[in-house]
């Protein structure tokens, strides 16, 4: 079995993976605040997980993985402030929180079954860690990293050695300044780990705590439910870049303050879907779709999927619709010739060895997942290669792409009888060798909407 290699973004570097029991891995995965639908970009990100528990259960390993649903505390500032963005959409739509969570994670979860990406061993909602929060809040107060303002219990940042350790952040630059409006905050990079209730506004979600009624910071959450199922100190975290210098800085700070171990061995981060002109798409730059919305246009979720297996999860992924459509006609000439594999039976050689070593090769080198479908598809191209056999490959393959190769049928086409009458006559003009008079033919079929193709074995026709 050849080395799992990993990019970990905390030692920023490639380093072969080691578990910390023996074929067994442990993987939290940032989830959703689900106020909203979630877009194309925040999907790339799970899909990007779901390759990576993949290539673990390919390499047989036993994973456990635990997602987070963020139900409470996201506020729509990252530096604590502004409203809660739970509470917003509720207050918008005319519905409570729960009703709100519960439609928009619905969705997500929808769109993920639409994805093929793979259900974690356990969803975990923030609202119902409450007890788990509270404790290893008052873990941390005990050992003196908190202190409390007018509107929360903040975590103290400079008390910390190392914080900033995975955005390699200098921490002469963490400290208070003249210029930096701090409000009640010690240091610029202190986060609220509980919020009090606003006496003058009516909140839907709030709990009893030892420093009164509130609610949990956004970050706390994932640090409580984390260790809850994976141990203090477990294998891989992942999410998109988007959390490195906040989020996932603030996990490893509260999380190594209150238990005095190492959170987590392996950071992993997907990069951002971005358009044409760099920059990431989102809801606040707009532009963004959701799944529904490119179906609506006439594409696949699988289209979607295949686009974003094309490019390394690291790099950012250039969005245009030229690019799906490109991704689109890869996928539909791949499974229709995956369907004519199925019917044609013939002996060659098994080459079923050699490329499974390329394959696992590609795959176990930090999740060259565009390298893997360049094999994928030479191995289908592979005339020598017996058909029986490498059916059975391909589709060993896609127990990590995840395309749905055993769905792939051969496609029985309904053909108009006018198309049909035109295909007649041009099979008589072609055994008469009038080959103008049978492109003509072939035009017009075109023009109907399908393509015609000469085969040894016969034409074949597909629907433009």
């Amino acid at each position: 079995m050849k080395d799992l290699i990993f990019y970990n973004t905390l030692t920023r570097k490639k380093e072969k993976f080691i578990p910390i029991k023996k074929g067994e891995v442990g993987i939290y995965s940032c989830g959703p605040t689900v106020y909203w639908y979630q877009h194309i970009g925040n999907l790339r990100t799970y899909i990007f997980s779901d390759i990576l528990k993949r290539i673990l259960q390919y390499n047989g390993y036993k994973v456990k993985q635990i997602i987070n649903i963020t139900d409470v505390g996201h506020l729509t500032s990252d530096a604590d402030s502004g409203e809660d963005k739970m509470e917003k959409a509720a207050s918008k739509e005319g519905k409570n929180a729960s009703e709100i969570a519960e439609y928009y994670f619905d969705i997500f979860h929808s769109d993920l079954k639409k994805l093929n990406i793979s259900e974690p061993n356990k969803w975990t909602k923030a609202t119902e860690y409450i007890k788990e929060q509270i404790e290893l809040i008052s873990k941390l107060e005990k050992k003196g990293f908190t202190y409390k303002t007018s509107d929360g219990i903040y975590f103290d940042s400079s008390k910390f050695k190392g914080y900033g350790k995975l955005a390699n952040l200098e921490n002469v630059k963490l400290l208070a300044g003249k210029r930096i409006n701090l409000g009640e905050k010690k240091n610029k990079t202190d986060f609220a780990l509980w919020k009090f209730s606003n006496p003058n506004e009516q909140r839907q979600q709030e709990w009893k705590s030892p420093w009164g009624i509130g609610f949990p910071g956004w970050h706390i959450e994932c640090s409580a439910m984390s260790m809850k199922y994976l141990g203090e100190t477990f294998d891989i975290h992942t999410g998109g870049q988007d959390h490195i210098p906040i989020h996932h800085t603030n996990e490893i700070a509260q999380s190594e303050a209150s238990t005095g171990k190492k959170f987590v061995n392996y950071w992993m981060h997907g990069a951002f879907l971005v358009n044409q002109e760099g920059k990431k798409v989102s809801k606040s730059t707009g532009g963004l779709l959701t799944i529904t919305e490119l179906e609506e246009q006439g594409y696949k979720s699988e289209h979607y999927r295949y686009f974003c297996l094309l490019t390394h999860y690291k790099k950012p992924l250039i969005f245009n619709f030229d690019n799906l459509d490109s991704a689109k006609v890869a996928y539909e000439k791949t499974k229709r010739k995956i369907g004519d594999l199925r019917k044609l039976h013939y002996k060659g050689e098994d080459k079923t060895s050699e490329y499974s070593e390329m394959f696992l090769e590609a795959i176990n080198d930090d999740l060259n997942i565009s390298k893997a479908i360049q094999i994928f598809l030479k191995a289908l191209e592979d005339i020598n290669f017996d058909s029986i056999k490498k059916i059975k490959l391909l589709e060993k393959f896609d127990e990590v792409l995840g395309l749905g190769v055993s769905e792939m049928k051969e496609l029985k086409l309904s053909l108009p009888k006018e198309v049909k009458s035109l295909i007649e006559q041009r099979e008589k003009l072609r055994t008469e060798k009038k080959w103008a008079e049978s492109d003509i033919i072939r035009n017009q079929i075109k023009d109907l909407g399908f393509l015609i193709e000469d085969k040894p074995e016969g034409i074949r026709v597909e629907k433009i």
